[in-house]
């Protein structure tokens, strides 16, 4: 062989080692791009479902942000995904969560929304007062002189028809020789059998006796004085009886004194039936209904009650006290309630209330301007809800608007009482009871005015916190003993409130861990 043919042969050789090689290359390459394929797509669908919703403020507060940013401070705000944190996603209502274990400890008790009938019974101030139908006056229709006293004392009783006292007139003298003298001249003209002038003195006659009547005379009186007129006399004195059994409430009459027309010498009260005049709030004033039964306690009597109806709810509104007036008729046997008395009512309502939605009392926190229930939401889970109340007794209240039928609302829970009584920081202390973060510093400042600490620490990876100086409140004055300025500390803290950190623990340390 030729050293030319050597050489093709040589260089044809390493042609097909080289396609060779180039079809393995081909063919690796094609099996390894077909298996890292799948590879590829799941870790793309892995990225796409890893895509943040949302991010939130690194600091706890009620701001978020659709795309990534910085706070105030520096800070990246921390990227929230699917499935990590639903009860915070913007638009979503949130829940407060505490451990199985603190629920136990903290005894938490709940009980579901029903509907009830509420029986509203209010509770009131009263008095006892004269039937005001049951008083009368004794005055005299004439001018004339008290010539003598019968009944001569405030609070004395008094029979209907019983004599009060005597009266002297001269007025009443006239009208009654009038009278005798019309009626006399009656009797002439009758007996001289002179007919034409008959007609006139009975008219005179009339008009004598119509005169005394119009006084208020008495019938048994009257004929007292037609028999003393038919005797050719005249009464001097007239007596006035009461018109009422009861007892004498005012007794302005004294003997031998002087009285015009018209002028009050006697006020004499029925006690058989008294008013109780109870004052109701303005607020509740729309539960009252007349008809409805009331229930009377009085201190005389603290082991009776008294019952009767509401009869009249005045349309007025005393200004001072802002209360209305109620009153209730109450039978009154023997006398036993006395005018001026002091009363304690209880009113009821006049018919059945419908059914309706109602909770607990103890289930509403009140901060004075909104009222709150918490709503179990599952175990540990609660959801804060405002409501709006209606009417309530002395166990449950009407809930207008808030909650459900069924729903478990929170009626026992001594945590959400913190040491400022303060609503919002009981709410938020709630959320984060079983939420502790941990850090380690180095005390900058401490102002034990306002219970704060000024911290320099390091980062607190349960927040994605950097190292950083900030301001940090203390549960209590008693965290603060033995702390100076430039103490390395360990302490534990809680969100009390968006942006609001707390302090709950502290520990000396040997170094501030940076």
């Amino acid at each position: 062989m030729t050293a030319r043919t050597t050489a093709r042969t040589t260089k044809m050789g390493m042609g097909i080692v080289a396609a060779l090689l180039a079809a393995s290359v081909y063919g690796v390459g094609y099996w390894m791009g077909h298996r890292q394929a799948p590879a590829n797509a799941d870790h793309e669908a892995a990225a796409q479902a890893r895509k943040p919703l949302f991010y939130r403020n690194p600091m706890g507060l009620p701001d978020t942000s659709p795309t990534p940013k910085k706070d105030a401070m520096g800070m990246d705000y921390i990227p929230v995904y699917a499935g990590e944190q639903p009860d915070e996603a913007p638009g979503a209502t949130q829940q407060i969560k505490i451990s199985t274990d603190k629920v136990q400890k903290l005894g938490v008790r709940t009980e579901a929304v029903q509907r009830k009938v509420l029986d509203r019974t209010l509770r009131a101030a009263g008095r006892v007062e004269l039937d005001e139908r049951r008083v009368y006056t004794i005055a005299a229709k004439f001018e004339g002189y008290v010539e003598k006293l019968h009944v001569n004392a405030t609070g004395q009783a008094v029979r209907q028809g019983q004599t009060l006292f005597e009266v002297y007139s001269p007025e009443l003298v006239s009208a009654q020789r009038e009278y005798l003298l019309a009626n006399q001249a009656l009797k002439d003209a009758s007996a001289d059998n002179l007919p034409g002038l008959q007609p006139g003195m009975q008219q005179l006659a009339d008009a004598g006796l119509a005169r005394l009547k119009n006084w208020d005379i008495s019938p048994e009186q009257l004929a007292q004085i037609k028999a003393a007129a038919a005797a050719g006399q005249t009464r001097r004195t007239l007596s006035v009886s009461s018109p009422v059994g009861g007892v004498v409430t005012e007794k302005k009459a004294v003997q031998g004194m002087r009285f015009a027309p018209g002028e009050v010498l006697y006020q004499v009260a029925d006690l058989s039936t008294v008013w109780v005049m109870a004052e109701v709030f303005e607020q509740d004033i729309r539960w009252v209904k007349t008809g409805s039964r009331a229930k009377v306690h009085l201190s005389a009597y603290p082991d009776n009650v008294f019952e009767g109806p509401v009869t009249t709810i005045y349309p007025t509104l005393k200004a001072e006290t802002r209360t209305v007036a109620v009153r209730i008729e109450l039978s009154n046997p023997g006398g036993r309630l006395k005018p001026g008395m002091f009363a304690q009512v209880e009113l009821g309502n006049a018919t059945p209330r419908d059914m309706t939605l109602a909770v607990p009392i103890s289930a509403v926190i009140d901060s004075g301007t909104r009222q709150i229930v918490l709503v179990q939401r599952g175990e540990g889970r609660y959801e804060p809800r405002e409501v709006r109340l209606g009417v309530r007794n002395d166990k449950d209240v009407e809930v207008l608007s808030g909650v459900q039928d069924g729903e478990a609302v929170v009626v026992s829970a001594n945590f959400l009482i913190d040491a400022e009584s303060n609503l919002k920081a009981a709410i938020s202390g709630f959320g984060h009871a079983a939420v502790g973060h941990h850090a380690q510093g180095k005390v900058e400042a401490i102002d034990a005015a306002n219970k704060e600490l000024s911290i320099s620490h390091g980062p607190v990876a349960s927040l994605h916190w950097p190292g950083m100086t900030m301001d940090f409140k203390v549960a209590n004055e008693a965290l603060l003993q033995g702390l100076q300025p430039g103490s390395a500390i360990s302490f534990e803290f809680v969100e009390r409130g968006p942006g609001e950190w707390v302090i709950t623990a502290v520990q000396p340390t040997a170094h501030a861990g940076h």
